[in-house]
């Protein structure tokens, strides 16, 4: 049987920080990922990197939030999924990429453009 390191176990003297640990870090909890609506997506391309966001890097997408101008999101766009900056103008929802080279996407599900799911977290794995 594994057991974890929890912190609080040492040898010789006590450590002043050990009122500060913490118990294990439960990624799937912090992220929410029991949630039904919420997926993890990696990220391929560096379009977003002014944003923070790294190709390899993991996105939480939820298909269940609300869209909100300026956030990223996850969408379908002529069968292909994209990551693009949701912005809205005069009513109207529009995907825009994260570089200048495409036109901003407007999202009609008539025309083959959804929304799939706002990204709400980032697990980058290399630093």
């Amino acid at each position: 049987m594994a057991r974890q390191y929890a912190g609080d176990r040492t040898t010789g003297f006590a450590s002043p920080a050990a009122d500060s640990i913490e118990g294990p870090i439960d990624l799937s909890d912090i992220l929410s990922l029991r949630k039904p609506s919420r997926y993890p997506v990696r990220v391929q391309g560096l379009s977003f990197a002014s944003r923070g966001v790294l190709n390899g890097d993991i996105l939480i997408a939820d298909t269940a939030g609300n869209p909100i101008s300026g956030s990223l999101v996850i969408a379908c766009a002529g069968g292909q999924i994209i990551l693009a900056e949701l912005q809205n103008r005069n009513g109207q929802w529009f995907l825009v990429s994260g570089n200048d080279t495409q036109q901003p996407l407007r999202v009609d599900p008539l025309r083959d453009v959804e929304i799939w799911g706002n990204v709400t977290g980032l697990v980058r794995t290399e630093v």
